[in-house]
């Protein structure tokens, strides 16, 4: 009888192991997709697009750059008449490859009592916040496109050198 017990035990340990390495496979898989090495660009002011979650490492600018998620989208839904016309917020991840990690909030709309701007300085680049799709609309409010939103970023040089380097 404890035969049968003990061999059941370890047959479940067998089968709970192999799942559990599935998962960590689908995990890693899944990962990878997300995370793009190295994505050349034509040339300096291009748009580049990215997809919520999404990280790709621009090598002629040596920065890493995370879509992290829409902080707010408070923009007027498409087919509805409004007071103010809203804005997005994203946040944004840049690291360099001699800085730390920084989040920072890229809008669709200059609002400086929020302290929202289209536009931010880092490592010597001027980055700026182009187009964020979709747009809201009745039927689609913001809350139902979490995790389906693109953004689409312009990098230049900073050539002003006025600018603090965040």
């Amino acid at each position: 009888m404890y035969k049968h017990i003990i061999l059941s035990l370890g047959l479940i340990s067998l089968i709970n192991c192999k799942a559990q390495k599935e998962l960590k496979n689908q995990e890693m898989s899944q990962n990878s997709a997300n995370v793009k090495s190295e994505i050349p660009m034509k040339s300096e002011g291009d748009i580049i697009y990215f997809i919520e979650g999404e990280n790709k490492f621009l090598k002629e600018f040596q920065m890493n750059i995370t879509f992290k998620s829409m902080a707010e989208d408070s923009r007027c839904p498409q087919g509805t008449q409004c007071i103010w016309a809203g804005v997005a917020v994203a946040n944004i991840e840049l690291m360099s490859t001699a800085s730390r990690p920084m989040t920072l909030q890229f809008s669709t709309s200059e609002v400086s009592g929020k302290d929202y701007h289209t536009t931010q300085f880092f490592n010597g680049y001027k980055i700026s916040l182009v187009k964020v799709t979709p747009h809201p609309t009745a039927e689609n409010s913001a809350k139902s496109l979490s995790g389906k939103y693109k953004i689409g970023i312009s990098i230049t040089k900073d050539t002003d050198q006025n600018s603090t380097t965040k």
